[in-house]
């Protein structure tokens, strides 16, 4: 089989005008990047329409090394769905270059099922992510030079709280001195960088619902602390239009096409261990607006991604997904079940049972959102009859459905299974609205142990000493009601990433609890989690050339 940057330039492209028409959005709208990208004004969306859509959610069990094919599947089941004559789009993220240069590879899903142009999409696309960067680091510099002209006068901050980022994976940058090297040079602080899809102006950028929308939330982030401990803001330095301005075009969906030419919307990009892991609201809505049928996904394992999704994009932005689909594998299965990694394309009916452990927490929580779920397997060639029948007939009995995907290797047709499936179950069975883990009237240490408790099954949660400080200041400044947005390891219930299966008996142990503001959430941090990711000991960039006019090394 061709790889997939082979597949992505083999793949005939229409132009993006063409793509827009296919859904009833008019040359004149489109803002186009090239001949097959395009921005679509977010004002075209139309709240009436978006009542009338079935939005899907694409989710998967706990990710492991063998990779589990979430955004395949999310690409599949729409190209599926639009063979079977519903007019489908998909909503997905934009990949980050940390990952892409760094161990993952790409991010616009694999084989027939993927979204292009695949280069421009996983490289510098249509700078959304530099914008956001240029954004984030425009504040962190205005407010360093806000404490530099008022050095030594009651003005000066007693705390900044805003450091800087990145878009790549670079650890050396998580905790730095800034400002050395005398006083023309600032003062000095200590300061740190953290991965782009870990700012918050990244989740104010996936929430807001305008640009007048985007500017409050903006003004809202709180970037210091005054010496009288009141929170210090974006609106008291008064610069929320500079940085409205730096992302008025950005804030506008990408609209792109699949390998079988339907259309998608990709935009924003926050991962779910570190941050919020969905894409934007406007995106969401935009498809909603012009798709009968929707697509989208939430990042890293139901855990994380699905229950941020549910708690905190579906509630702020009153979305009700008709149903979600878990994504799962045998390798994967095999690993939560105990079997090493050199085994795991070999038959082992055993470690399918024992990795189902897996399986069943992630759908027993599903279900707790009121969900009706459908387990998509996605197939390799060394899957046995055995084991997808018993994995089909062990969903029955745990009231999901099932279905075979193989739209890797036969992209919508090999997706038609899926696709049936999710129309049966939107079609027929009984729809239950929205149930949320915690309301927002609860503590923040009670919506954690509720999270933790119900969705990842802990005994209960430690918070650390700087934790509990943070608590009470977030109780002062009356930010208690909030939702929580928990920054934890993605390979485990547990904030230990070498649990895997079902981790049994272990609390969760929150190092930091800090105020986004602007995106209305607090961020809780579990574990050693790093919001700035570092490379691995081979990154994928040893692997990224230009040959011949052609990039090589995307995957």
């Amino acid at each position: 089989m061709k790889s997939d940057i082979e597949i992505s330039r083999t793949t005939k492209l229409l132009p993006i005008t063409q793509i827009g028409k296919q859904i009833n959005i008019q040359e004149d709208d489109l803002i186009p990047y090239g001949k097959f990208i395009a921005k679509v004004p977010y004002t075209l969306i139309d709240e009436e329409k978006i009542k009338k859509s079935n939005l899907i959610l694409v989710t998967a069990i706990t990710p492991t090394k063998a990779g589990i094919g979430k955004t395949t599947t999310s690409v599949g089941l729409s190209l599926g769905l639009t063979k079977l004559g519903k007019k489908t789009i998909v909503a997905l993220r934009e990949p980050s270059l940390g990952p892409c240069f760094g161990m993952k590879g790409g991010a616009a899903g694999g084989g027939y099922a993927q979204v292009l142009p695949m280069e421009d999409i996983n490289l510098h696309f249509t700078g959304d992510f530099h914008a956001i960067t240029s954004a984030h680091n425009m504040i962190t510099a205005l407010v360093d030079n806000y404490q530099y002209q008022n050095k030594g006068t009651d003005k000066q901050l007693k705390e900044i709280v805003w450091k800087r980022v990145l878009d790549v994976n670079d650890r050396s940058l998580r905790y730095i001195n800034a400002g050395l090297g005398g006083s023309a040079n600032g003062i000095p602080n200590e300061s740190g960088f953290d991965i782009t899809p870990a700012s918050e102006i990244m989740a104010v950028f996936c929430f807001a619902e305008s640009l007048e929308d985007l500017r409050t939330k903006i003004e809202n982030i709180i970037i210091g602390y005054t010496f009288d401990n009141q929170p210090f803001t974006v609106k008291n330095l008064g610069i929320a239009g500079a940085i409205t301005v730096l992302l008025k075009n950005a804030i506008n969906p990408n609209l792109v096409q699949t390998t079988e030419n339907s259309p998608s919307f990709l935009h924003g990009g926050p991962f779910a261990n570190i941050a919020h892991g969905c894409n934007s609201v406007l995106a969401t809505k935009m498809a909603l607006t012009f798709g009968d049928y929707v697509v989208t996904e939430a990042g890293f394992g139901a855990d994380l991604g699905a229950e941020k999704f549910f708690n905190i994009k579906c509630r702020k932005a009153n979305l009700e997904p008709k149903a979600t689909v878990l994504v799962l594998t045998s390798q994967a299965l095999k690993l939560h079940g105990g079997i090493a990694e050199s085994e795991i394309k070999l038959p082992n009916l055993e470690g399918i049972k024992k990795g189902l452990k897996n399986v069943e927490k992630h759908l027993q929580n599903l279900q707790s959102f009121g969900q009706n779920v459908i387990l998509a397997f996605n197939q390799y060639g060394f899957d046995t009859t055995e084991e997808i029948d018993y994995i089909r007939n062990w969903a029955k009995e745990n009231k999901a459905f099932f279905a075979v995907n193989n739209a890797f290797t036969q992209g919508g047709e090999g997706a038609l299974e899926l696709a049936k499936t999710v129309i049966e179950v939107i079609e027929n069975q009984p729809f239950t609205p929205l149930k949320f883990t915690y309301e927002l009237t609860d503590s923040i240490e009670e919506k954690l142990t509720k999270i933790t408790q119900k969705i990842y099954g802990s005994k209960g949660i430690i918070l650390t000493e700087k934790a509990k400080n943070a608590l009470k200041k977030i109780n002062r400044l009356g930010f208690q009601n909030l939702p929580v947005c928990i920054a934890k390891t993605q390979y485990s219930f547990s904030d230990d990433a070498s649990k895997l299966g079902v981790a049994q008996d272990f609390e969760i142990h929150f190092e930091d609890l800090i105020i986004n503001a602007g995106a209305g959430f607090i961020v809780a941090v579990a574990g050693n989690i790093m919001r700035m990711p570092g490379l691995p000991k081979n990154p994928q960039a040893q692997m990224i050339d230009i040959i011949n006019g052609q990039i090589e090394g995307l995957s």
